[in-house]
């Protein structure tokens, strides 16, 4: 293999000759495209020697092409007419190729940001009432033929999104307690008031951070596995083989999760719940010395903790309902690649602990215009 190089002459009745010689390949082009381009700028081809020229490919023919501006003279390739053949397909498709697009400047580029952000949140609004629609449609299926709920995924889906969860469930709200109470034990005592850290543990451990950890703990775990594992059988085509057997795929995959959420998130929002009034009990126990007695009754002598039991369980099913179909939601608009597996993801993950912040808002709103 010689290297590409070429001459550049003075032909007769004015204008350039371009000899070339060497092999004009990807492998032995090298330097010679960016300095025949310098020389032959503002320069005119009228006759190109070939007699010296070695191997030819599209390679080398881009970098003529290129360098030329696509205006070799008619006959050039005369004596190589292989040779001619690419740098004809190759001048084709360059003269086909669009131009770059303009940058455009900061303040449309602004305006053309928004309005994508725009066009996508109203597009994925629309696939997601879709979704709700089959998703309701698919319920009440369920509820009307209760023989054709698919127990065994639903029993495995419980087990999977409930039970495997529960340790860290009773650790992060059994710390959660014991931060809550740490903070109340040491304000209260400033103002003589310490025995009041119970109720704070009890209203704030029942009312509101037991069902928001857990869910949130949820919102991590299983909105991301079932985004995972729908995204996954979109991409290997399976839910499009289940339509094709005639299964429907809201039935065999998102109802079974949905159900099985539903089933567990109060479940283990209840466990939460036990675990962080045990991490208060323990540090007003060792700060307090207030005794595990004493802290027992302070909770029963209260009859508000009943309803702010009450409260706080009731948003269980509705967090168990956003969890689980925003991740079946996000798995099935997975389309063929990985990369849309890890947005789908990502968004079900991000979707879900927004919507729990943003529904435990609007919980706490109506709750109290009731005065409950």
């Amino acid at each position: 293999m010689t290297t590409a190089d070429f001459r550049i002459e003075d032909a007769h009745g004015g204008g350039t000759r371009l000899a070339l010689s060497g092999d004009w390949t990807t492998m032995g082009l090298g330097k010679a495209a960016v300095r025949l381009g310098a020389s032959l700028q503002g320069q005119t081809i009228k006759a190109v020697d070939l007699s010296e020229l070695g191997r030819f490919d599209t390679a080398g023919a881009l970098a003529l092409v290129q360098a030329s501006g696509c205006a070799m003279p008619k006959g050039a390739f005369d004596a190589r007419p292989e040779a001619g053949r690419i740098y004809a397909m190759v001048e084709t498709l360059e003269r086909q190729s669009t131009e770059p697009p303009k940058r455009a400047n900061s303040l449309s580029h602004v305006f053309a940001k928004i309005g994508h952000g725009l066009h996508d949140a109203a597009a994925e609004f629309l696939l997601s009432m879709n979704f709700l629609g089959r998703l309701m449609g698919a319920s009440g299926y369920a509820l009307r033929h209760p023989g054709a709920i698919r127990w065994p995924a639903w029993v495995s889906q419980a087990d999977r999104s409930g039970l495997d969860a529960m340790p860290i469930v009773m650790v992060t709200n059994f710390f959660i307690g014991a931060v809550i109470a740490f903070l109340g034990a040491d304000l209260l005592t400033q103002f003589g008031a310490g025995v009041f850290a119970v109720e704070l543990i009890g209203v704030s451990v029942l009312r509101e951070f037991a069902v928001v950890i857990t869910s949130v703990l949820l919102a991590g775990r299983s909105a991301s596995s079932f985004a995972a594992e729908i995204g996954s059988m979109r991409m290997n085509q399976e839910v499009d083989a289940m339509q094709v057997m005639g299964v429907n795929p809201f039935q065999a995959l998102v109802i079974p999760r949905l159900a099985a959420l539903i089933l567990m998130l109060p479940l283990l929002t209840f466990v939460g719940m036990l675990s962080g009034l045990f991490g208060g009990l323990l540090v007003t126990w060792s700060q307090l010395a207030l005794g595990p007695a004493f802290f027992l009754q302070r909770m029963v002598d209260n009859p508000d903790m009943f309803t702010h039991l009450m409260v706080g369980l009731s948003k269980a099913p509705v967090f168990a309902i956003v969890v689980a179909a925003i991740g079946c939601r996000q798995g099935l608009a997975v389309s063929g690649d990985v990369e849309s597996l890890g947005r789908r993801v990502t968004a079900a993950v991000v979707q879900a602990i927004f919507a729990i912040i943003f529904l435990d808002a609007v919980f706490a709103l109506i709750y109290l215009e009731l005065d409950i």
